[in-house]
């Protein structure tokens, strides 16, 4: 099983030609459970979830996703919401306003922390605004640093720059989740943010010289491209689509990553940094395809197994 842990919130969508908004359930490790488990792979979540409404409602769709909610913990905190900005003439990305203060998700602390996992949970993924937010955000820090070395942990910053106060502390402590970490995603906007003044390829060896085993970089209408620990690369162009929107773009491609990765077996260290070039452009192929088919829908929407065996038949 794939554990991801982090926030679950309500993102409020502008509709389109429409003064108005739709809640869709989200957040950005919540988005690659619901990925995954359209994907049919083996998936869990892990958070504190309010018993409001909203947070019956993110319990009901990650079960209607095949994702198990056994891991989650209720509290009657509020939910997290989230107001989704489209991309403009001013933005390239969407950006994003959080609602989170005295939140559900962001109130789990380190006492609370399952003090054993089951051997079923092969990998832990975390990311977004779950590792900003405290006091959630030390909780889930340990449990990436106590997990190192047992399970694969896969780490996607997805930054939101506008809830990080102090930009020098935020890059230290990325570098610490970063030792912990064996698969690596980020966009170009993530580098950018973390490493201004930094040449890619030296993030990319100072990355390996940290650990990781697999590199991933999102470069959206440009493509994307995989690095191992061993040398080996890969780069897919961005499939042609008409886009909706991007919202869960990044984390529909990281579901499919990890769904790839893990029904491909390759789910250990050694096999990820030994991946050849032809299974990592199989890998990213996979993924941009079903990135795309989350673009062509309104909020993050990831695409079910049948649909990408489709495009591949």
């Amino acid at each position: 099983m794939i554990l991801c842990c982090g926030e679950a919130l309500i993102d409020f969508v502008p509709l389109p030609e429409a003064r108005a908004y739709q809640p869709c359930p989200g957040g950005s490790p919540y988005n690659v459970a619901i990925g995954l488990g359209r994907l049919e792979t083996p998936v869990g979540f892990y958070c504190k979830v309010s018993t409001d409404f909203f947070g019956g409602m993110l319990i009901d769709y990650l079960a209607e996703n095949n994702v198990d909610t056994s891991y989650c913990l209720r509290t009657p905190d509020p939910t997290t919401m989230a107001f989704v900005s489209l991309p403009s003439k001013d933005y390239t990305e969407p950006q994003f306003s959080f609602y989170a203060n005295g939140s559900a998700d962001r109130s789990l602390t380190v006492d609370e922390l399952p003090p054993k996992l089951p051997e079923s949970v092969k990998v832990l993924h975390f990311g977004s605004i779950s590792l900003v937010l405290e006091p959630g955000a030390t909780a889930l820090e340990t449990l990436m640093a106590r997990e190192s070395g047992n399970r694969i942990i896969s780490l996607d910053p997805n930054v939101r720059p506008n809830l990080i106060p102090d930009h020098v502390a935020y890059r230290h402590r990325f570098d610490k989740w970063v030792a912990s970490v064996d698969i690596l995603k980020l966009s170009r906007a993530d580098i950018g943010y973390i490493y201004p003044d930094a040449v890619f390829e030296e993030c990319l060896q100072h990355w390996f010289d940290l650990g990781v085993s697999l590199v991933i970089q999102t470069r959206g209408e440009d493509g994307a491209e995989g690095f191992t620990a061993s040398g080996k690369s890969a780069y897919v162009r961005t499939p042609k689509v008409v886009v909706a929107d991007t919202v869960g773009a990044g984390d529909t491609f990281l579901a499919a990553i990890l769904a790839f990765l893990y029904q491909q077996g390759v789910m250990d260290i050694k096999r990820l940094r030994n991946l050849t070039t032809e299974q990592l452009t199989a890998c990213l192929s996979y993924a941009s395809q079903a990135a795309a088919i989350n673009c062509s829908r309104v909020g993050a929407n990831p695409p079910y197994k049948h649909e990408l065996e489709k495009i591949g038949s």
